[in-house]
C-alpha cells in the first residue's frame, strides 16, 4: 500500500478546516452580545446537538434500549444528573433481561 501525497493533503486540509470552525466557534461565541431570542436560540444548540445525537441510536436499537431511554427522558425531569444515569443504567439492564 503507498501513501497518496493528493489525499494526504486532501485529508490534513480537510482535518484543519475541521478544527478551524470549532475553535472559531468557542472563541468568537465569547464576543458576541446576545440579547432575547437570539440568546434563547443561541442556549437551545447544545441540547439540540445532544438530541440529534441520541436520538437515532435510541431509535434504532431493540425495544429494551428505546425503552430505556424514555425511562432516563422521564427520570431528568424529576432526579439530579446522577440519579438520571442510575436510573438509566438500571432500566437498560433491567429491561435487557426483562424482554431479551
Amino acid at each position: 500500500m503507498s501513501l497518496d501525497p493528493v489525499a494526504l493533503t486532501a485529508i490534513l486540509a480537510m482535518a484543519a478546516v475541521t478544527y478551524a470552525t470549532r475553535i472559531a466557534g468557542i472563541f468568537l461565541a465569547g464576543r458576541l452580545a446576545l440579547r432575547g431570542r437570539a440568546a434563547s436560540a443561541f442556549e437551545a444548540i447544545p441540547p439540540s446537538v445532544l438530541v440529534a445525537v441520541i436520538a437515532p441510536t435510541v431509535l434504532a436499537t431493540g425495544k429494551a434500549e428505546t425503552t430505556a431511554a424514555f425511562v432516563t427522558a422521564l427520570a431528568a425531569t424529576r432526579l439530579p444528573l446522577l440519579g438520571t444515569v442510575v436510573v438509566g443504567v438500571l432500566s437498560v439492564v433491567i429491561l435487557r433481561a426483562w424482554l431479551g
